[in-house]
């Protein structure tokens, strides 16, 4: 792992040089390719050394990382052209990707949690920096103080454990044991919100909405997944209480769940719409890893990969659709099938990944957390197929209202897309539709 985060550091004197922005896009490409060469196909934590290692769920969710800042950096080219403090972006996007490798590599608790808040700095950063309105403060006071509050809880109890067992490991925690509710509610809080769960979720849309694009790419690519993996990592040694208590977290996510694919048929702003769908998928995501079955934790991973790059690529679409009308508005981005023609088959292979339909990895996460869910409780089937069907319903409305009808009349041109913005959605896209053909990676790493 220390190779990896080496040539992460030696990035940093890259950014001063004359013509780096597209060069250093390059180098995490490199790294991205380099780092899928070291996956081992044992479930075991591999490449130990120095507090790091990583088992096949950190690998992919650091492949990810590579890959979304990648990418990031691909779709900020008006950041490049027009100049806008570049150098401080490149190096807040080189000190994020740090953070992030270490937050899905260090085998120690106390580790993760510092990781953890500290990649929500140049985050925020991102937010407040190169933000589009003047409400970019507020929202990154919503991510900031959401995060801060629910995590204080979980420090002491790190603190807890560090005294009554005297280890943090994450390779020792199945032997633990803590089943009192207290310490379960303070370790569970900060991985809800950061998920985020229905009713603690009113930071995401604010953040996305005020974000730019990079931001936008993150948080959703990324920054949700942080929630999830830290969930998986500690819910094994409080697995007793879990069991009991449970019931409430999946009963407030498919319940949210459903109100929130409500909320994005009502939304106008196209980013706020995706906004909405991610914590609607998040939930039923989260739902299925509560169940603690092997299909439900199998299938949330799945479905966390298949967000990331769906989710992200939905946001890069609306920033391409924003840079030529100005707005994000859906009543303005009406007819966009006349204004970009070629636009429109990325917006469909996109849109329909989002609602799960083959060969989307989405699709297998779908149908793992169906199944864990639905075998959980039965009952859970009503929310679970008004879920589904909403999610087809938001993600025909976005894709229909946005290419068809008739073109906004202060649009009197037409606008072929880049062959970056082609770029770029083809890199979100592959990935997501070629992992299934190797879906044991996804749903066989806890076996």
């Amino acid at each position: 792992m220390l190779k990896y985060l080496f040539f992460m550091l030696f990035l940093i004197p890259m950014v001063f040089l004359e013509k780096f922005f597209w060069l250093l896009q390059v180098l995490m490409f490199m790294i991205s390719f380099l780092f899928m060469f070291s996956i081992s196909f044992d479930y075991f934590f591999m490449h130990l050394g120095m507090g790091l290692g990583m088992d096949l769920m950190s690998f992919g969710l650091i492949l990810l990382s590579f890959w979304i800042v990648a990418l990031m950096i691909m779709a900020s080219e008006s950041i490049f052209k027009n100049n806008y403090s570049k150098l401080l972006y490149m190096m807040n996007m080189v000190f994020l990707m740090i953070m992030l490798m270490f937050s899905f590599s260090v085998t120690n608790l106390f580790m993760f949690y510092l990781f953890f808040e500290s990649s929500l700095i140049p985050v925020l950063f991102l937010v407040l920096g190169w933000g589009y309105q003047s409400e970019r403060l507020q929202a990154g006071m919503y991510l900031l103080f959401y995060t801060l509050f629910a995590s204080l809880p979980m420090l002491i109890s790190i603190f807890y454990i560090q005294s009554s067992s005297g280890m943090l490991s994450f390779i020792m925690m199945n032997m633990m044991n803590y089943n009192f509710i207290l310490f379960y509610l303070s370790m569970v809080l900060v991985f809800l919100v950061k998920m985020p769960m229905f009713l603690v979720h009113l930071w995401l849309p604010k953040a996305h909405v005020e974000a730019p694009i990079s931001g936008s790419m993150i948080l959703a690519g990324i920054m949700l997944k942080l929630g999830g993996y830290g969930l998986m990592r500690v819910m094994m040694m409080m697995s007793g209480v879990s069991l009991v208590y449970n019931i409430i977290w999946i009963s407030i996510s498919l319940i949210g769940g459903f109100l929130v694919s409500m909320i994005c048929i009502r939304q106008v702003d196209m980013k706020s719409m995706i906004a909405y769908s991610s914590v609607a998928h998040m939930g039923i995501a989260l739902s299925g890893m509560m169940t603690m079955s092997m299909w439900g934790w199998n299938g949330s991973y799945s479905m966390m990969l298949a967000h990331g790059l769906c989710s992200s690529g939905l946001f890069c679409l609306a920033n391409i659709s924003y840079e030529r009308s100005g707005s994000r508005s859906m009543l303005i981005n009406k007819g966009m099938m006349n204004l970009m023609p070629s636009m429109c088959l990325w917006w469909f292979l996109l849109v329909s990944s989002n609602m799960a339909a083959p060969p989307s990895l989405n699709l297998l996460g779908e149908i793992s957390l169906l199944n864990s869910i639905v075998g959980w409780s039965f009952i859970s089937m009503f929310m679970l197929m008004l879920m589904s069907f909403f999610s087809a319903v938001y993600s025909l409305f976005l894709y229909s209202y946005s290419q068809h009808g008739k073109i906004y009349s202060g649009i009197y041109s037409c606008s072929m897309g880049y062959l970056r913005e082609y770029l770029l959605l083809f890199l979100h896209w592959v990935p997501l539709n070629l992992l299934i053909l190797k879906s044991d990676l996804c749903l066989l790493w806890l076996c």
